[in-house]
């Protein structure tokens, strides 16, 4: 198990888009969890910052073992159907040539009851 975060700015103007990002994301939670699952991502969380110096995405993901899924024809299709939109977001929103310090992990705290479940 790993974590991992990690930041980018956010493109001059694109507040409005980054709303609808968040919202289209957060109104396909079910193709959102496909997209986890085939990853093994275990828990993925976005945070949002505004401050005089811009506006920033952070993403928290806690990652289980690697080992390889297998979806249905179905999943695959509303998986593809939501990376390709997320995507979208992605290049009209995100600051593409701009390299963000690495933010190390140093201590990761989590109970072996629960790390178990996480590496299923």
């Amino acid at each position: 198990m790993n974590a991992r975060l990690s930041k980018y700015r956010i493109k001059e103007g694109k507040s409005k888009q980054v709303d609808q990002w968040m919202d289209m994301l957060n109104q396909n939670m079910d193709k959102v969890l496909i997209i986890l699952k085939n990853e093994n991502l275990v828990v993925e969380t976005m945070f949002r910052e505004k401050g005089e110096d811009g506006e920033y995405l952070y993403w928290y993901a806690v990652k289980g073992k690697e080992k390889e899924v297998q979806l249905s024809d179905e999943e695959t299709n509303k998986k593809n159907e939501i990376i390709k939109e997320h995507f979208q977001y992605w290049e009209e929103c995100i600051v593409q040539d701009e390299e963000m310090p690495a933010i190390a992990t140093e201590v990761m705290m989590v109970p072996d009851h629960i790390s178990k479940v996480m590496d299923e």
